[in-house]
């Protein structure tokens, strides 16, 4: 059977790979140079459902803060709101406030509880002093198993802002009492944290997979392409033994015929890693028992496929491997204990990956036209700023030359062109009051297409957020999902775009 003429070329002409399956490139990278690739579990081979689990983590915190901390079971009936906290905000612990920053440490966007706070108080609070995010006063949400703790924080700041208003007003000396922000938000980390540690999420998680995790069909081809290729592949998460052996079965086993087992893809699984702990001290590795989980008596000397080991660090890591640090590729969501871990402290290369940016690339389409005009009003700003700044220095070198009393120009055409420039200054600034309107009312609606709270994670206004700074700084690579890799080559050179400084722009 043979194409009609003209067929094929139009065949190949849909074949476009889409812009959420794309690998994203900060720095060049050899994947032929790349010996061993290492996993992150949770949100990075393991998809969980979002929703789910957010709702989970925030029910869950609510009932130990009532059952533990004597807050009213009032908040219990408090609803999750989703979209409310994005990854990269900053917790204020002392003023109840959660805010976003821009890669300038400049504080945008800020919320008391639910409330956005005015320009006024905004710069009234953060303009006056450098904020510092190291300061035990701020927390920082880096992590998708975080964003519940801001939104439960926000909404419990609110009710009792609300209870504390209500007190006043009937004198009661109770609720007069200040709310203390900091205590609260501790004892929400605390609670959450207790939630992982006593098993109390990973049960209900283990019970029902299926409700918490949407397993990738093409994560399974993925890991098969990179082993064909030659690469080992190591599993490396802080999660214990007995989760990740049922979360991992559930995700792999039996996908593929050439792999009955999630064992079969990796040569190497190590659990309990404690990161970022794990990248800057020194512990040994311990050898898992799989049908017990008790951990040998012995630090491990070697590896060995179908083992489990637990603890462990990089340094011992490296020294068992046998491997140089930049022939490692490191795979994982979280930006601190994943990525800024990594390459501060090891020449490991690394791939971040980023759920959000599938609904980000999914928007560009119908943001294209948006964003064009955008670009367009940007460029008209600068053009006639360019000219007001021209103008201004004409008429003050005609300003000057009036002002010489031995001048022996003509006076009265001098005086004649400063008020035709100062005609067409006037006119250039309310042409570029008009575009910052126009630009500024554009640059909502496309901020509110993203978030309705908070705009893209990746921007604070016209500047990458903080939190988009750090991804263009310490990730080789970054992907919407670990089977991206799949459309790609196993010796894919991938190549960072060149970088254009503002005055090679002219």
């Amino acid at each position: 059977m043979s194409l009609p003429a003209g067929d094929l070329d139009q065949l190949l002409d849909r074949v476009i790979l889409e812009p959420a399956r794309r690998m994203f490139v900060n720095r060049n990278l050899r994947m032929e140079n790349i010996r061993l690739i290492g996993f992150d579990m949770d949100y990075t081979l393991l998809p969980y459902t979002k929703r789910s689990m957010e709702e989970l983590s925030f029910r869950l915190t609510a009932e130990k803060l009532v059952a533990k901390h004597g807050y009213p079971e009032a908040i219990l009936s408090l609803t999750y709101d989703p979209d409310f906290v994005v990854r990269g905000l900053v917790v204020d612990k002392e003023l109840g406030n959660i805010f976003k920053m821009d890669t300038f440490g400049h504080v945008g966007r800020v919320y008391h509880g639910r409330r956005m706070l005015s320009r006024d108080e905004r710069k009234a609070i953060y303009q006056r002093q450098k904020v510092s995010i190291d300061s035990p006063r701020y927390h920082w949400i880096d992590t998708l198993f975080a964003l519940p703790e801001g939104v439960l924080y926000a909404a419990i700041v609110d009710y009792l802002d609300a209870g504390s208003k209500a007190g006043s007003k009937a004198g009661s000396k109770a609720q007069e009492q200040k709310t203390d922000y900091w205590a609260l938000f501790d004892l929400i980390r605390t609670s959450i944290d207790e939630a992982h540690r006593d098993e109390s999420l990973k049960s209900v998680v283990k019970a029902s997979p299926e409700k918490f995790v949407e397993p990738d069909p093409h994560l399974p081809l993925a890991l098969h392409k990179l082993r064909s290729s030659g690469k080992r592949l190591v599993v490396l998460t802080n999660s214990l033994w007995d989760y990740t052996s049922r979360m991992m079965s559930f995700l792999l086993d039996g996908k593929l015929p050439e792999y009955p087992s999630w064992m079969n893809y990796f040569d190497i699984v190590l659990v309990g890693a404690d990161k970022p702990r794990f990248f800057n001290e020194v512990r040994e590795f311990f050898e898992v028992d799989r049908k017990t989980g008790v951990l040998s008596t012995h630090p491990a000397t070697r590896f060995e496929r179908q083992h489990v080991y637990q603890g462990g660090s990089l340094k011992r890591l490296d020294e068992l491997l046998g491997v140089n640090g930049d022939e490692v590729l490191y795979v994982g969501d979280h930006i601190y204990g994943d990525i800024i871990r990594s390459k501060k402290d090891t020449l490991w290369r690394t791939a971040l990956i980023l759920s959000e940016l599938e609904d980000e690339l999914r928007l560009g389409p119908s943001l294209a036209i948006h964003n064009a005009e955008l670009a367009e009003l940007e460029e008209r700003g600068t053009r006639l700023e360019d000219e007001i700044t021209d103008l201004r220095l004409k008429i003050t070198a005609i300003e000057q030359a009036l002002s010489f009393e031995g001048t022996t120009r003509d006076v009265g055409e001098m005086t004649r062109t400063r008020r035709a420039l100062r005609l067409a200054l006037d006119q250039r600034r309310r042409a570029l009051r008009d575009v910052i309107g126009r630009r500024d009312g554009l640059e909502m609606t496309v901020d509110r297409a993203y978030n309705a709270y908070w705009g893209s994670v990746f921007k604070e206004g016209n500047e990458p957020s903080r939190f988009g700074r750090q991804v263009e700084y310490y990730a080789c690579l970054y992907t919407s999902r670990v089977s991206n890799f799949l459309y790609y080559s196993p010796h894919q050179y991938f190549r960072s775009p060149r970088h254009w400084m503002p005055h090679e722009k002219q």
